[in-house]
């Protein structure tokens, strides 16, 4: 069985996150920039002379689908090297998956990883 890992990182911690994947032989992930907001809320910018609010904040989301007895150790490299300490840090979550297949092959399941 496999499960999906997915991550809301803030965006310059990326680079490190994929290097402690790499490093744990981590190699199919998918990253998308999006915006959200948490308890880190927004902030307050001002242009020429206007103040107005941004509430979406930029973030980086991965996606990863990896064997079962994987998922804790990849949520866990992710924790440690997009760790800041501060609000907005972002959150991880485990998910099953039902059923994954290699579109080029056809293989099934941890094969298709």
């Amino acid at each position: 069985m496999q499960h999906l890992v997915t991550a809301i990182i803030r965006p310059h911690a990326l680079d490190e996150v994929k290097d402690a994947l790499r490093n744990i032989g981590v190699v199919g992930i998918t990253v998308s920039e999006v915006r959200g907001v948490g308890r880190q809320g927004g902030h307050t910018e001002t242009y020429r002379g206007a103040e107005y609010t941004i509430d979406l904040l930029p973030k980086v989301k991965l996606e990863l689908v990896v064997p079962t007895e994987e998922a804790d150790k990849v949520a866990e490299v992710i924790q440690q090297a997009a760790r800041t300490g501060k609000i907005g840090d972002g959150k991880i979550w485990i998910t099953p998956v039902d059923r994954v297949i290699r579109i080029r092959t056809g293989e099934l399941g941890d094969e298709a990883l």
